[in-house]
């Protein structure tokens, strides 16, 4: 069951619908930082899309940081290249890219223009649209509909076509109200489907909660043992 992330939802409201206000897009200041404190601080901040079908949202529950020439597992460690080129504009901005011939990936970039990095938002719990989410993912568990950074993607309906928007004007943004994490711990660890820079403990999600990627959540019931840490 997933843990009441949602503080000031209305009691009884149909699915997808809540009571409280979506906010503001955050400012650029707040992406002006190391991807690894951004990719911590926007653990429980509420994504929103305000697609042509209406408003999609979910809170961030799991992210990843890449930092630029000294990470070897970032898109950016080999330079400059048309794919990644909007990781080395200004922070604020999606970063879009397409893997494995199969899905897309949302990227926030991070830093000062001219310092590639970004984070990668792995996992979301749903708040806002999960009819249309669920149409898009042809799944029925609320759980399931935004877990890893492909289904994520698709259950939004981003596409290439969407890499580069700026996430301080919108359609994509990140709201500024405080992060509500539902009384979870954030825990951190290797990142996950790389080859290099498995020293980095760059895996950030919020502990036990049902929608977290890769490894099933340590505080899961029936999960594997996963190396991970806490920070209270």
């Amino acid at each position: 069951m997933i843990p009441d992330a949602s503080r000031g939802a209305r009691r009884g409201a149909p699915d997808g619908v809540v009571g409280e206000r979506s906010g503001r897009p955050l400012p650029r200041a707040f992406y002006a930082r190391h991807p690894v404190v951004v990719a911590r601080g926007v653990l429980g901040r509420l994504l929103v899309f305000d697609g042509p079908e209406g408003r999609l949202s979910g809170r961030i529950v799991e992210t990843e940081a890449y930092r630029g020439p000294r990470d070897p597992a970032s898109h950016a460690y080999r330079g400059l290249t048309p794919r990644n080129a909007v990781m080395f504009g200004p922070p604020g901005h999606a970063y879009i890219y397409f893997v494995y011939g199969a899905h897309f990936c949302l990227n926030l970039v991070t830093e000062p223009q001219g310092i590639p990095s970004a984070v990668l938002v792995r996992a979301l719990e749903p708040v806002e649209g999960m009819e249309s989410m669920r149409g898009r993912r042809s799944v029925r568990e609320r759980e399931r509909l935004a877990r890893g950074p492909g289904s994520l993607a698709r259950a939004l309906g981003l596409t290439r076509e969407m890499n580069g928007l700026d996430l301080t004007r919108g359609p994509l943004w990140l709201s500024d109200l405080p992060a509500v994490r539902g009384g979870l711990r954030v825990a951190f660890g290797p990142r996950v489907g790389i080859r290099q820079g498995l020293h980095l403990p760059w895996r950030f999600f919020l502990a036990g909660h049902p929608c977290v990627s890769g490894s099933r959540p340590p505080d899961s019931p029936g999960s594997a043992p996963t190396r991970r840490r806490v920070l209270r």
